[in-house]
């Protein structure tokens, strides 16, 4: 039987008191420093956000070779039990008020972000997508969805970008997706130099905290 990984990274907002969750679905890459940042940024931005190791064992990866090479090595199956794990665990802290969460997936977590949404809609409320999409059906999920996305992508196409949100619109979804000029995949993150695109980077950012904020009625930490 494969058992859900037990490693991830979990921060609160300063002050205490119940906050809205939030769950960081990392890239390929595993759970590194900079998706640990961004639980960090969540959570200055007023919401307990928790980054689950989806590759299990603290498996990270450098390079694209190695990514696609650990993310072969990984279970589906245990992933699958870790997301829906780590989705339920933020739902029912104490830190968290007593709503569904956000979700918040990146590339290979993205999809990953719209799978959970569809197969526990009663968890999520919002979701963030960053560069990756999913093919399955959206007509079970009740979350909003906010993506951005590359204007040049090896592993998106316009295809796949535009099924999707067609998909997601005929079934009268709440969804909003930006396409950023000039960028390619990974750009919102820091640590990769060379897709790194820091206009597109905190553009992003700032429509995210506040899609976040509305859907799931946040306030600003002090």
């Amino acid at each position: 039987m494969p058992s859900a990984s037990s490693s991830a990274y979990l921060v609160a907002p300063p002050g205490g008191g119940p906050a809205p969750g939030v769950l960081v679905l990392h890239a390929w890459w595993g759970l590194t420093p900079f998706f640990r940042g961004v639980a960090d940024r969540l959570a200055d931005q007023g919401f307990v956000a928790l980054v689950p190791d989806l590759h299990g064992d603290d498996r990270t990866a450098s390079t694209p070779d190695e990514a696609e090479a650990l993310l072969a090595s990984t279970d589906p199956n245990v992933t699958t039990l870790t997301v829906m794990s780590a989705a339920s665990t933020l739902r029912h802290m104490r830190a968290t008020t007593d709503a569904p969460i956000g979700v918040l997936g990146f590339s290979m977590g993205a999809s990953w972000a719209m799978w959970l949404a569809t197969r526990a809609p009663d968890l999520v409320d919002a979701t963030v997508l960053f560069y990756g999409t999913q093919d399955i059906d959206f007509e079970p999920a009740r979350t909003a969805v906010l993506g951005h996305f590359a204007e040049h992508d090896e592993f998106v196409s316009d295809d796949q970008l535009v099924e999707m949100e067609a998909h997601l619109r005929l079934l009268d979804k709440d969804v909003e997706f930006h396409r950023y000029p000039g960028t390619g995949h990974w750009f919102f993150e820091d640590d990769r130099p060379a897709a790194y695109v820091d206009s597109a980077a905190h553009l992003a950012w700032d429509r995210t905290i506040a899609f976040l904020s509305e859907r799931l009625h946040a306030e600003a930490a002090p």
